[in-house]
């Protein structure tokens, strides 16, 4: 889909439209266009298309970002806020760091590169993710709550699938009495799984409620919930499934930034060279980089909004939908129209981006010129990537913390090689799976930098194996 948009955006120009069976959908390829619309007139450019299967069957209209504009979402929205937004999350920088230590425990024992070389990545956002959400850490990808919610997620992409329903596009036929359903079992399926997502998120909240009481439950978006009046109009049922959603975002979105930030730095040596000499010079040898380093590092800050830029994850955003009528430039544009914003068309305008299909973490160390109306301040404040307006991505300011203190500490540890002598990541190769897209499937090794940095990890890694004890249970 990224690629046929990108072919219409070449033929058609900056907004072009197309009916998807009654549907208008609407694509925005234009920077002023994103913003006029979805930014500042959001109030009625913020809802979501309908989905009948994804949204109302399978997650009895529970699901937050899929969920139409409207009181429900709202209270959603007040939550992950709470839970996730820019001081909020200072909170979690004491996990981050210590998951790092193990992350790169785990990556030095994989340092040969095969098919498990990604598992420490993958463990480390997981965990990460479940910290945010219960307050709890896993200790590795077999935990039953990490199979539960990949289950969950794929059941949730699988009912988006286009075509697999019938009710997704004639959605009347739920009106027929029952025994007319030719096409209920299926939909029977669906129900039996949202009775068991209903029945664990419930328990996965209640153990957080039972912490709670005890005094010993971390502080996290459960028990923002439960102590800050965050969860004020929900019901537990509604807490429980929001509760989800940073599970949802790290492992969907998150993880697939930090193997796109690892294939940049194997396929550029001279930029991840160039970001090693800039730790070397600021942190040293003798620990390892911390956030408070942060803003004595911008080149490894300019290669991390590089790296969104580059490859965005979810090269279309997610759609919105128009609460109301509404007329611009000229378009005409109804009520319960479709609206993409063409994220990867938006990150590569030349307009915006000199030279936008090369790697260049060095342009975010400019100053940008405005572009039409449009004068956001890129290099101090790239958010293009995680969307616009009252949709933007709650979780984004976890994600880039995320990236920065992990990145931070591989780069700094080790030089990271392609797994075989001689061969080599082909970037431009990718996997779109719903709306996300990463790089395929890759191999790399790693090699610590200088004599000691095994025996850092070893020393940190041991202490966070007793400090994390306080996130498990």
């Amino acid at each position: 889909m990224p690629e046929v948009f990108e072919k219409w955006w070449r033929k058609y120009g900056r907004i072009f439209s197309f009916k998807l069976g009654t549907k208008t959908v609407i694509v925005l390829n234009d920077i002023n266009a994103a913003t006029d619309l979805l930014d500042k007139r959001g109030e009625f450019y913020s809802s979501r298309p309908r989905f009948v299967v994804s949204h109302e069957i399978l997650s009895d209209g529970k699901r937050g970002v899929s969920a139409p504009y409207g009181d429900y979402w709202k209270r959603w929205r007040k939550l992950q806020h709470m839970g996730m937004n820019g001081k909020a999350v200072l909170y979690y920088r004491d996990q981050q760091t210590l998951e790092t230590a193990i992350l790169l425990r785990e990556m030095l024992a994989n340092a040969g590169g095969h098919e498990q070389a990604l598992r420490p990545l993958q463990r480390f956002m997981t965990s990460i993710a479940l910290g945010i959400a219960y307050g709890r850490r896993i200790l590795d990808l077999k935990d039953e709550m990490v199979s539960f919610n990949h289950e969950s997620i794929l059941e949730f992409q699988r009912a988006n699938t286009p075509g697999k329903y019938i009710v997704e596009t004639w959605p009347l036929l739920l009106w027929l009495p029952r025994p007319l359903q030719w096409f209920r079992p299926a939909l029977e399926v669906l129900e039996r799984i949202r009775e068991k997502d209903r029945e664990t998120y419930m328990s996965y909240f209640n153990d957080v409620k039972r912490r709670s009481k005890a005094g010993i439950a971390k502080d996290c978006m459960a028990t923002y919930s439960l102590w800050h009046g965050g969860s004020q109009g929900m019901t537990d049922v509604d807490v429980a499934y929001a509760l989800s959603a940073p599970f949802s975002a790290g492992v969907d979105t998150a993880l697939p930034a930090l193997k796109w930030s690892l294939v940049a730095a194997i396929c550029f040596p001279e930029i991840l060279k160039r970001i090693q000499a800039e730790l070397d010079s600021v942190v040293g040898r003798d620990r390892m980089p911390t956030f408070d380093d942060e803003r004595s590092l911008p080149f490894l800050c300019a290669f991390i909004k590089e790296v969104i830029r580059w490859r965005p994850v979810v090269p279309l955003g997610i759609p919105h939908a128009t609460t109301k009528a509404d007329v611009y430039s000229g378009y005409d544009i109804p009520k319960g129209a479709t609206v993409f914003s063409n994220i990867d068309v938006l990150v590569k305008d030349p307009n915006l981006f000199d030279d936008p299909e090369t790697f260049n973490p060095s342009r975010f160390l400019t100053p940008h010129k405005p572009v039409g109306n449009w004068n956001g301040k890129v290099e101090s404040d790239f958010t293009i990537p995680f969307g616009f307006g009252r949709r933007v991505c709650p979780g984004m300011h976890v994600a880039l913390q995320s990236a920065f203190i992990s990145m931070a500490r591989i780069f700094w540890a080790f030089d990271l090689l392609p797994a075989a002598e001689g061969s080599s990541i082909d970037p431009t190769k990718t996997i779109c799976r719903g709306i996300t897209c990463e790089p395929a499937p890759f191999q790399f090794r790693v090699r610590a930098r200088h004599i000691d940095v095994e025996r850092i990890i070893e020393s940190e890694s041991a202490e966070a194996d007793l400090r994390l004890k306080e996130w498990e249970y």
